[in-house]
C-alpha cells in the first residue's frame, strides 16, 4: 500500500511537470502577450513591464525561473514585508535557535498581471475555498440522485420505474448547465421568490447553483450504474448466492451494488475533481466569487501566472482524485492488489 501511493506520487509529479511545459510553451506560442490591448501601450511602458516580470528573457530561463519558485522551498529570516512577489503559499515558522523570525516557505505561483495588488496566491486562498464548497454540495447532490435512481432502474429492468429513471437521465443529459441554471433562477428565484437568484454566503444561495450543477452529473451517474449493476446481477456468483437462500436484499446490497459501483467510482474521482476547481458557467450565472471564472479571463488576458496555476491545480487534484479511485477498487473488491 505505502508502495503504491509512493509511486502514485511520483507519478503526480512527472504529470505535473509534463503538464507545466506543455502549458508554458503553448502560453508563449501564442501571438501576443500579456501586455496586449485594443489601444496599444508605448513600446516603453511595455519594455518596463516585461522587464519587471522577467518576461524580457528567454523562454527556458523563464521556465525554470517559474518552476524554481514553486518547487524549490526557501529558509527566510526577519521581517518579510508583504510583496506579490514574494507570496508563498506555505509559511512554517522554525525554531527560534534557526534564526531571528526563521521560516520556511514555499510554493510561490507569483503575481497576476490582472492586478498589482494580487497574487496567484491570493486568488486561490479567496476563491478555491468557495469553488470546493460548491462542488461537494454538487457531487453530494449528483451522488443522491444518480446512483439511487440507476440503482432502482437496473433492478426494476423494462418497468415503469425504469422508464422514468431512465427518462429523468436523459433529460438531464440532454439539458446542460446553461440551460438549467437560468430556468432554476427564474422560477425559483424571480418567480417564486423561494431562493436568492444569485449571491453567496449564506446556506440559501447553496441550493439553486449545487442543484443546477448537480443534477447534470446526476444523470451521468444514473446511466452509468444502471449499466454496471445490469452486468453484474448476470454474474455467475449473483446466482450462486442466490441459490444459497439469501434474500434479494442482501444479494443486491452485499454482492451487486458494491461490485457494480467499480465503473461509478472510476468517473466520480475526475468528477469531483472537475467540479471542486470551479465551474465557470454556474459561477458567472449565480454571481459566485469562485475559482471558474480564472480559468476562462486568465487566457483572454494573457495571465500566464494565473494560467499556469490553475491548471496545474486543476492536474494537482485529477490526479490525487485518480489515486484515492484506485485505493477505493480494493476495498469495493479484494481481488484487485496494489502490486
Amino acid at each position: 500500500m505505502a508502495q503504491f501511493v509512493f509511486r502514485r506520487l511520483l507519478g503526480l509529479f512527472a504529470v505535473l511537470f509534463i503538464v507545466s511545459i506543455i502549458t508554458f510553451m503553448l502560453m508563449h506560442a501564442i501571438p501576443g502577450g500579456p501586455f496586449s490591448r485594443e489601444k496599444p501601450l508605448p513600446e516603453a511602458t511595455v519594455a518596463i513591464l516585461n522587464e519587471k516580470y522577467n518576461l524580457d528573457a528567454p523562454v527556458l530561463e523563464q521556465y525554470l525561473d517559474y518552476v524554481g519558485d514553486i518547487v524549490v522551498p526557501r529558509v527566510t529570516y526577519g521581517r518579510i514585508p508583504p510583496s506579490v512577489s514574494e507570496d508563498f503559499l506555505i509559511n512554517i515558522p522554525l525554531p527560534a535557535f534557526m534564526g531571528d523570525q526563521a521560516a520556511l516557505r514555499w510554493i510561490n505561483f507569483g503575481p497576476t498581471y490582472g492586478s498589482r495588488n494580487r497574487s496567484v496566491n491570493d486568488i486561490f486562498r479567496d476563491s478555491l475555498p468557495i469553488s470546493f464548497q460548491l462542488g461537494s454540495a454538487a457531487m453530494a447532490i449528483a451522488m443522491a440522485i444518480g446512483i439511487p435512481l440507476g440503482t432502482i432502474s437496473a433492478l426494476r429492468r423494462n418497468t415503469i420505474y425504469d422508464y422514468a429513471g431512465m427518462g429523468v437521465a436523459v433529460f438531464g443529459v440532454s439539458l446542460p448547465v446553461i440551460i438549467t441554471a437560468p430556468i432554476l433562477q427564474y422560477l425559483f428565484g424571480v418567480q417564486m421568490k423561494i431562493l436568492p437568484p444569485t449571491g453567496w454566503g449564506e446556506i440559501e444561495h447553496f441550493v439553486l447553483p449545487s442543484f443546477a450543477l448537480g443534477f447534470v452529473n446526476s444523470a451521468l451517474i444514473a446511466r452509468l450504474t444502471r449499466a454496471s449493476l445490469l452486468q453484474v446481477l448476470n454474474e455467475d456468483y449473483i446466482r450462486t448466492a442466490r441459490a444459497k437462500g439469501l434474500s434479494e436484499r442482501m444479494v443486491v446490497i452485499r454482492h451487486a451494488i458494491k461490485n457494480g459501483m467499480i465503473p461509478v467510482v472510476t468517473i466520480l474521482g475526475p468528477l469531483f475533481a472537475v467540479l471542486v476547481t470551479g465551474s465557470f458557467v454556474v459561477e458567472t450565472f449565480f454571481g459566485i466569487p469562485g475559482l471558474g471564472r480564472y480559468f476562462v479571463t486568465s487566457i483572454r488576458g494573457r495571465d500566464y501566472p494565473v494560467i499556469m496555476g490553475t491548471i496545474l491545480l486543476f492536474a494537482g487534484v485529477v490526479s490525487l482524485a485518480n489515486t484515492l479511485v484506485d485505493i477505493v477498487y480494493a476495498w469495493l473488491d479484494p481481488r484487485i492488489r496494489f502490486d
